[in-house]
């Protein structure tokens, strides 16, 4: 039963992905969709794979430099294919790239998959903060294109009958809330009972493990080299849109706020449920293209040439790290048999 669960959420999701690729490319021109993509400056795009590998290998330190804290005796390397091996799984398997990473890194380092499951969150809060500070940069360097994104693209001309009509909104805030506090009041009434129960038991281990990973960040040695390397990959997210720009006739003459905009809203594209952020993310950056006059099969070609690049990157570097991986799991695996047989062998002998 809990096969086809997971066959029916992944084959929705899958469906979301192609409805939403449907919907950004349904009405166009797909002659003039290839012309563009034919046009490219492909020079250019080598600059941004080279700029995003080097935003990979900074990502594994700064994963590195969390974990260390927590007695973790990782090697970088070991980190790194971690990490790749989980942006591999994202492709294929939205959102479960974090837990697959952890277990990868389990089986190689021996690091508990709770901790460092803790500080993947903490680092996802990280990013998220920085993506809240590029939305904040973003509506103050070019207000008006923003505007003129939200109310038109994503509320679809809606914003006026929202604006007049509130009530909805503010009995589903209601509800939501009255729903949490029952649930916390429930919980803390049969607390006492609760504690008795095993799976409870082991729900609060885990938790426990989750938040000394998370709290990590708190003890690092030094914390200016963890923003630098924050600072550093976000920078080549955002070199890696701007520069992209210039691929394309289209799109070669946008500044650099354009390209901040396409970054941010690529990202929560990104950060959708969905494999490697197909769909939502061709059309959050086409519709921000348009905002910028950018014609709707520019717009399509960029994010589908702009994506596909980073796709087949990590599909290259997260397959070398998936091999380099398994061979050290096989490695440590055959190193603790030959401990565990080294340690049986005098009471056999006895």
């Amino acid at each position: 039963m809990k096969q086809l669960l997971n066959v029916l959420k992944y084959g929705l999701l899958l469906s979301v992905s192609g409805l939403l690729m449907w919907y950004a490319i349904q009405g166009q021109d797909l002659s003039r969709i290839g012309q563009h993509v034919r046009e490219a400056n492909y020079s250019w795009l080598a600059i941004t794979m080279v700029l995003s590998a080097l935003g990979y290998f900074s990502r594994a330190f700064r994963w590195k430099m969390q974990l260390d804290p927590t007695g973790s005796k990782a090697t970088y390397w070991d980190v790194y294919h971690a990490m790749m091996v989980g942006y591999l799984a994202n492709l294929v398997l939205p959102r479960m790239g974090e837990v697959i990473r952890c277990s990868v890194l389990r089986r190689t380092s021996g690091v508990p998959v709770q901790v460092a499951l803790g500080t993947v969150v903490t680092e996802r809060v990280i990013d998220v903060l920085m993506l809240l500070g590029l939305l904040g940069a973003t509506l103050l360097l070019d207000f008006n294109t923003f505007w003129t994104f939200v109310t038109d693209k994503i509320l679809g001309g809606r914003y006026d009958s929202l604006a007049r009509n509130r009530t909805p909104l503010l009995v589903a805030g209601l509800i939501g809330l009255v729903l949490l506090v029952g649930v916390a009041y429930a919980l803390f009434r049969n607390l006492e009972r609760l504690r008795q129960n095993a799976l409870f038991n082991k729900a609060v281990s885990f938790v426990k493990g989750l938040l000394a990973g998370v709290f990590s960040v708190l003890k690092l040695k030094n914390k200016s080299l963890f923003l630098l390397h924050t600072f550093f990959t976000w920078g080549v997210y955002y070199l890696m849109d701007y520069l992209a720009f210039f691929c394309f006739p289209a799109t070669y003459n946008l500044d650099m706020r354009a390209g901040l905009a396409v970054l941010t809203f690529g990202a929560f594209g990104m950060a959708a449920p969905v494999a490697g952020g197909i769909g939502p993310f061709h059309v959050m950056v086409q519709s921000i293209l348009l905002a910028y006059g950018i014609s709707k099969e520019a717009g399509i070609a960029y994010a589908l040439v702009v994506h596909g690049s980073q796709t087949l990157l990590v599909v290259l570097m997260g397959g070398i790290s998936f091999v380099a991986s398994m061979v050290k799991s096989g490695q440590v695996a055959r190193s603790k048999a030959a401990a565990d047989l080294a340690v049986a062998l005098p009471a056999d002998v006895e």
